[in-house]
């Protein structure tokens, strides 16, 4: 009598290794999503220091700082009582603030600051112009106004995941490779007066297009109401 053949055949070996990739691809993506949302949500608190360090230096100083020198060199690129050749957007002078240099993903932060609130000649006052603007998108995807028109002193924008606009460690910029992405582009623009903080995206097809930025910024009533208490103002 021939002997039973042991072992598993081709076929049952390979419906094995589908059942189990199926299951753990099962579990990598629950962890993946896991993972991200953890680098959300440092993200966040580092941009929460970030907001409350600008307070204390402007409580400290009665102005505002500078963006940094370059993706490299985080130390203010202040010249004289201003910032240099009149810059009021770039990287967020982490070193100057003593924060982490990088957002979760290996990115430096954006910043901008409204040109009378860095000046340190001519420090701000209750009614000293502000000039930025924050958007976001309605529920028909319509751009409207999430903070008043030219109200806001300064903004901090994490690029996030895709990094589309940002500054990596080297300082090399990351390539923004879409042409629907209209909101990102907005958020990493030359202007540095007008900025978009809405749902993340992956659909290029919603309006304002794909976007993962995270962006806070400084309200001018809080800090009005932190420098009054503290007797910085009024001048």
């Amino acid at each position: 009598m021939k002997r039973a053949q042991e072992g598993f055949s081709l076929v049952e070996m390979a419906v094995v290794l589908v059942i189990a990739g199926l299951m753990i691809g099962g579990l990598l993506t629950p962890l993946a999503v896991q993972l991200e949302q953890r680098k959300i949500s440092d993200t966040r608190k580092t941009m929460e220091e970030a907001r409350e360090a600008l307070m204390g230096f402007a409580l400290r100083n009665g102005y505002l700082p500078c963006p940094a020198v370059s993706p490299t060199n985080g130390l203010e690129d202040r010249s004289g009582g201003g910032c240099r050749d009149g810059k009021r957007q770039g990287v967020l002078p982490w070193a100057t603030l003593g924060l982490p240099k990088l957002d979760s993903w290996g990115r430096a932060f954006r910043y901008s600051v409204a040109p009378a609130f860095s000046n340190s000649q001519a420090m701000f006052t209750l009614q000293s112009p502000r000039d930025i603007t924050i958007g976001t998108r309605d529920a028909r995807g319509n751009l409207v106004a999430a903070s008043a028109v030219n109200d806001i002193p300064a903004v901090i924008v994490s690029h996030g995941k895709n990094g589309a606009g940002g500054y990596g460690d080297t300082g090399i910029r990351t390539p923004d490779t879409s042409i629907t992405n209209i909101d990102e582009r907005t958020n990493a623009g030359s202007t540095g007066i007008a900025f978009v903080a809405r749902t993340p995206s992956d659909s290029a097809s919603v309006p304002g297009g794909e976007y993962d930025d995270l962006v806070t910024w400084l309200s001018p009533n809080v800090l009005f109401n932190r420098m009054v208490a503290a007797g910085t103002l009024p001048r």
